[in-house]
């Protein structure tokens, strides 16, 4: 199953590269814009010594500040292209282009709520696992180190929810975690191993621009837009990656139900025919109505 889950997790993500800059363009313009803006204000004198704005030495406290509006900025942007690429995906919905609504807040909150669960997961696990240690060693620290992705495991089977949200789907906690059962350490794992291409890509990423600041060096403008795209191509690779994954799961666990349900792929395409079938019977009565109002 894991391998299943990797392989369509990493074909969902290929095929709909497209999907995500048709679906997040207003919000990749704004991104570059807050980013661009941001930079501009944060540039030293004599130019950025890194790659960004994002990855340059805190030289002051309203520095810091500022970098971290900009994080909460990008993040809360973030977020908006991921809700609008999963909804083109799993539902095909065409919203406006920039939108603000209450699935965002309600995805947001998710988030944190599941942030909070894995923080809180490691604290019992990390009591359990110096109790062992005191009396066996190795095996307590071997728990030790396999907290964290235990807490992983819970987080991943809770986090059905973010793509639930996203589609207006009231899917609850308890109930992710009864649609993922016998899915936690796939799930787990998928997770992890995405975690780790999300940060090569990143880090290939930022590789990339290092190298066209080499070839642009002592010019100020191309400096400020390498410097905005960076934490902007940084979130779109996060997004593209982690929504891909979330995906994938809510894609899952939704062919389960319909399984449960005898509803199989033959009475799909069944329904999509007729459904087709309708469309195309309606568009030629209305063309006809429209022919004999032209009379």
């Amino acid at each position: 199953m894991f391998v299943t889950l990797l392989e369509r997790s990493l074909s969902l993500a290929m095929a709909h590269q497209g999907t995500l800059f048709r679906t997040g363009w207003a919000y990749i313009l704004l991104l570059a814009a807050l980013n661009f803006a941001i930079g501009s204000v944060l540039s030293p004198g004599a130019g950025f010594s890194t790659v960004s704005y994002m990855t340059e030495p805190v030289g002051e406290p309203n520095e810091g500040g500022l970098r971290l509006l900009a994080i909460l900025a990008n993040i809360l942007i973030g977020f908006s292209i991921a809700i609008a690429y999963v909804r083109r995906i799993l539902i095909d919905a065409r919203d406006f282009p920039l939108t603000v609504s209450k699935r965002t807040l309600s995805v947001i909150i998710n988030q944190i709520v599941l942030s909070l669960i894995g923080v809180v997961a490691l604290i019992p696990l990390g009591i359990v696992a110096s109790v062992i240690a005191m009396f066996t060693g190795g095996l307590g620290f071997l728990l030790f180190l396999a907290a964290p992705f235990i807490s992983l495991m819970v987080v991943q089977k809770l986090s059905v929810v973010l793509p639930a949200a996203a589609v207006d789907d009231p899917l609850t906690l308890k109930e992710s975690w009864s649609a993922t059962r016998g899915l936690g350490w796939p799930m787990a794992f998928s997770a992890l191993i995405m975690s780790l291409l999300a940060g090569c890509l990143i880090g290939l990423w930022y590789l990339a621009l290092t190298a066209v600041g080499a070839l642009t060096a002592g010019e100020p403008i191309l400096e400020q837009i390498r410097s905005a795209v960076f934490p902007m191509g940084s979130m779109l690779l996060t997004v593209w990656i982690f929504a891909s994954l979330h995906a994938t799961f809510y894609g899952l666990i939704r062919e389960r139900f319909a399984v449960r349900l005898g509803l199989t792929r033959q009475v799909y395409e069944q329904a999509d025919t007729s459904r087709q079938s309708a469309r195309e019977k309606a568009e030629k009565a209305l063309a006809s109505v429209n022919r004999i109002n032209r009379r």
